[in-house]
C-alpha cells in the first residue's frame, strides 16, 4: 500500500528538493559519529544565541560539532537571516525569499561577542544574491561593530562568493578582517551537481582578489570529502588555491543531510585525511586542518593563533 503525502512547499525548508529522487543515507562509521550535547556551557550559549536574537550556522547547517563547540562558547554565527538564495545540493540552510536586512544585527552580533569573552569570532551568512551588492557592506558593518564592541578579539569571516556582485573582494577586502574564508566546497568537475548557482573560478578569483587587495589578511578555504572526487582533482584544487596564495585549507567529510540532499559517494577513513594533510603541507600551506568531522570554523580560533605563529616564524627565517 502506497500513501501520498502532500508537501506545503510555503513552510517547507527545501521546496526545491522536494520532487528529487531519495538518496538512501548511509549509516555512518565509527569514526565520525558524535555525542549528544549534554554540557551546561552549550545550553548557555545557547539561551544567549536566542536572547539576542541571532543565527548561527552551527544549528542551520546541523553542524556535527555543536556540543563541543558551543561547551566551550564558541559559534558561528550567521548574519543576513536564515534564508538562501541558493539550492546547494549538499546544505542544509533553508532556500527561499530572504527578508529585508536588519540594520540592528551588527550592534547584536557585537554584543554577543562582547558577551561571550571570544578571543576569536566566524561570522559567515547565507547566499543574498537578492541584494545589489551580495551582502558585502553588512559584512563590514558587523567587523567594524566588533572592532568597537571587543577590540581585542580577531574575527574570521567566511562569504558567499559575491558572483556577478562587482566591488565585493574590495568591500571585504577593506574592512580587514583577519581571515577572509570563502569555501570552493568540492573539485569543478562536480559543481554542476553539487553547488550549481556557483562558478568554481569566480570562488578562486574572489581569494585572489582579497589577498592581492589586503596581502596582511589570512586566507582560508575548504572541502567536502566524499562526493564522488577522485585523488588527482584534490590535488589540482590544492594547486589552485596556493596560486592564489591561499594560506589556510580545510578539509572534512561531506554528510547528508536529507535523502533529497546530494548522496555520501563513500566515508573518507581519517588515515586518508592524514594523507591529503601531508601533501597540503608539502604544497606549502600555512596552516592545514584535514579530519572527518573538520568544518570550516572547528577549533578556528587555536587554528589561527598557530597560522599566525607559523608566518611569524617564516617572515623571521
Amino acid at each position: 500500500m502506497s500513501v501520498h503525502i502532500e508537501i506545503d512547499h510555503r513552510k517547507a525548508r527545501h521546496p526545491e528538493k522536494a520532487h528529487r529522487p531519495d538518496n538512501q543515507i548511509q549509516r555512518k562509521p565509527a569514526w565520525i559519529r558524535v555525542k549528544a550535547p549534554t554540557h551546561p556551557i552549550y545550553h548557555e550559549t545557547r539561551a544567549l544565541m536566542r536572547a539576542n536574537g541571532l543565527v548561527t550556522v552551527c544549528e542551520e547547517a546541523a553542524c556535527p560539532n555543536i556540543g563541543e563547540c558551543w561547551s566551550q562558547r564558541h559559534a558561528t554565527m550567521m548574519i543576513m537571516g536564515d534564508t538562501c538564495t541558493r539550492a546547494c545540493a549538499f546544505c542544509n540552510v533553508a532556500t527561499g525569499l530572504p527578508g529585508p536586512l536588519d540594520a540592528t544585527e551588527p550592534t547584536r552580533v557585537a554584543d554577543a561577542v562582547a558577551q561571550l569573552g571570544l578571543h576569536h569570532i566566524v561570522i559567515t551568512s547565507v547566499d543574498r544574491d537578492d541584494l545589489a551588492d551580495g551582502g558585502a557592506a553588512h559584512f563590514a558593518a558587523v567587523i567594524a561593530a566588533i572592532r568597537g564592541a571587543a577590540p581585542a578579539t580577531t574575527i574570521e569571516v567566511l562569504t558567499p562568493d559575491f558572483l556577478r556582485k562587482p566591488g565585493g573582494a574590495e568591500t571585504l577586502a577593506t574592512a580587514a578582517p583577519d581571515v577572509f574564508n570563502h569555501n570552493l566546497e568540492t573539485v569543478p568537475r562536480l559543481y554542476p551537481s553539487v553547488r550549481p548557482g556557483a562558478r568554481y573560478y569566480q570562488s578562486l578569483r574572489l581569494l585572489d582578489q582579497v589577498k592581492r587587495l589586503a596581502p596582511l589578511v589570512f586566507t582560508k578555504s575548504g572541502l567536502m570529502l566524499g562526493l564522488g572526487e577522485e585523488r588527482a582533482e584534490i590535488g589540482q584544487v590544492m594547486d589552485d588555491l596556493r596560486i592564489a596564495d591561499v594560506d589556510f585549507i580545510t578539509m572534512g567529510q561531506y554528510l547528508q543531510p536529507t535523502a533529497k540532499h546530494a548522496a555520501v559517494a563513500r566515508f573518507v577513513p581519517p588515515e586518508e585525511f592524514s594523507e591529503y594533510a601531508s601533501l597540503a603541507r608539502a604544497k606549502g600551506f600555512l596552516q592545514v586542518a584535514a579530519t572527518p568531522l573538520t568544518r570550516s570554523s572547528y577549533h578556528a580560533d587555536s587554528d589561527f593563533a598557530e597560522m599566525r605563529a607559523t608566518r611569524a616564524a617564516r617572515l623571521a627565517a
